[in-house]
């Protein structure tokens, strides 16, 4: 039996974002390209094509580009990151492209994280239909979420030392990116207004977009709605410090060469909070594919980033504490069941499956969120 064939539905799908051609996006990337490398005649953009695992926020398309300037040849591999068509059922209310795109130069410039340099970004949908930004092609391998990398692929197949070696990498990761020093002085628009915490507006927007996948049907989830009000229960009496947080925290969005970090991506949910929002996701994202590995007798990596292990080596390399884990484990576990339950909606409306009976069963890992919720959740297992 495969890994894939025991992966459970709608884990493995392939999720309809668009219908661009790219013959025609690649003309029209030539003439928008023409004006900004100040060309000597138009560029040639070529050997356009998708990547084989795409993510499910924006559309990203590799090309290459030759041309020649001031009689000088020159040539690059690029990356266009496109926001979904209007009418491909997006799984977020809005893709901020200026925004990521400000976060992924301040990042690289004040640190030494490997984030790859963005080249441009257009906030209109004149040229291509929809908001686009390009940015340089970064080389390595990712642990892929579909199927989910517990399941087959590079990182399951390496030996302890090489996987304690990618744990160590990624965790630095996270350290590295919260060390940024004065991150509001940097982003100054993602500082919360006067009044309102960073943690408080993070959780409200969250709430709104939970408002926003029921824009249609109106259906509530009754496992989500008891999270949110766990969340207000269990409020921190005093959260740590606000920090640059990467916001979709996980070793999918690390290119890997060797088990050194070659390209850290995805950029879009960073915001201004405290660093446990992205440890809390770190952590929750890789148990909750374990947990479907072992709900399938598979192997999985269960000895891969562990909770207690990845808090204590956190720590010795940030020199911080870390603080109100549980209550940004059952947050993680929230805001990923808002996302899952867009996405089968969407598999709903491209007739992929029927709605279910219990709309508790749109969230992928329900069991795991209600466990979390009424801390019965083992993480020792």
């Amino acid at each position: 039996m495969t890994a894939e064939s025991v992966v459970p539905e709608g884990a493995e799908q392939d999720i309809k974002t668009t219908e661009t051609d790219l013959g025609e996006l690649g003309e029209q990337l030539e003439g928008w390209l023409g004006d900004r490398l100040e060309a000597d005649a138009s560029p040639r953009v070529y050997n356009l094509n998708r990547p084989e695992h795409s993510g499910m926020s924006s559309i990203s398309v590799l090309f290459d580009l030759d041309w020649s300037k001031n009689g000088q040849e020159q040539s690059a591999q690029l990356v266009a990151r496109l926001a979904p068509e209007a009418d491909a059922y997006p799984v977020f209310p809005s893709y901020d492209l200026q925004r990521q795109f400000d976060v992924m130069t301040a990042v690289r410039d004040s640190s030494d994280i490997p984030v790859p340099n963005v080249r441009w970004v257009e906030t209109s949908a004149d040229v291509l239909g929809r908001p686009f930004l390009v940015m340089d092609r970064a080389e390595g391998v990712v642990p892929v979420d579909n199927p989910p990398y517990v399941f087959t692929g590079w990182l399951l197949d390496a030996d302890d030392d090489t996987r304690r070696a990618v744990q160590s990498t990624s965790v630095k990761v996270l350290a590295d990116i919260h060390a940024i020093t004065e991150p509001a002085s940097k982003l100054p628009a993602m500082v919360a207004p006067a009044g309102v915490s960073s943690l408080r507006r993070h959780v409200e927007n969250e709430r709104a977009y939970y408002e926003w996948t029921r824009r249609e049907d109106g259906m509530r989830i009754p496992v989500l709605e008891r999270a949110f009000e766990w969340l207000e229960t269990n409020w921190p009496a005093d959260p740590s410090e606000d920090v640059l947080c990467w916001g979709d925290a996980r070793i999918g969005n690390i290119l890997y060469r060797g088990t050194d970090a070659g390209a850290v991506l995805d950029w879009e949910s960073a915001a201004l909070a405290p660093r446990e929002l992205d440890l809390g996701w770190f952590i929750f994202f890789h148990r909750m594919f374990q947990d479907i590995a072992d709900q399938f007798s598979m192997p999985g990596l269960p000895g891969f980033l562990r909770r207690s292990d990845v808090v204590a080596e956190y720590e010795k390399i940030s020199g911080v504490e870390v603080r109100d884990l549980d209550f940004y484990l059952v947050y993680a576990a929230l805001r990923h069941g808002i996302v899952m339950s867009q996405i089968m909606r969407r598999r709903v409306h491209f007739g992929e499956m029927e709605f279910p009976a219990d709309p508790d069963h749109l969230v992928l890992h329900q069991a795991m969120l209600a466990q979390l919720i009424d801390d019965s959740y083992d993480w020792e297992k």
